[in-house]
């Protein structure tokens, strides 16, 4: 059994990314439904470069439900008080953090604390995917 990379998938079906935009902190992929962060070892996400994926959802999710997948390849740092203001944006109904690593499991505990909304963390990039998309299945 080959090993896989965090954030590859095993089903056969290609995703196909709408967007990709690349940012001072990494990369954001823009999906049907959901988008999917990636960001750079050593970035601090602050409030500002929140602001920037924030106008990325509107973009492309307005008035449209979405899902939003973290993929913690790297080691960063958040500023936990941006919390506040995605948990503001109706449209985002899952919010899924994928990683292997315990200290993002543990800070999990704290964003989870600060967002208050539909949040879950993933070992398995597929798992995330199977959860965002049945969170945005349209009601």
């Amino acid at each position: 059994m080959g090993k896989m990379k965090v954030g590859q998938t095993k089903n056969k079906r290609k995703r196909v990314v709408i967007r990709e935009y690349k940012l001072d902190v990494g990369t954001v992929q823009v999906y049907d439904n959901y988008m999917v962060a990636n960001f750079d070892e050593g970035a601090t996400i602050t409030l500002e470069r929140a602001y920037q994926i924030i106008g990325i959802s509107e973009i492309h999710f307005r008035g449209k439900d979405f899902g939003y997948i973290s993929l913690r390849q790297n080691s960063y740092a958040i500023d936990p008080t941006i919390y506040t203001y995605i948990r503001q944006l109706e449209n985002l109904k899952a919010f899924a953090i994928v990683s292997i690593k315990e200290i993002d499991m543990h800070n999990f505990k704290i964003e989870k604390l600060f967002y208050k909304k539909q949040m879950k963390f993933f070992i398995e990039f597929d798992n995330a995917l199977a959860w965002v998309k049945r969170r945005v299945k349209s009601k």
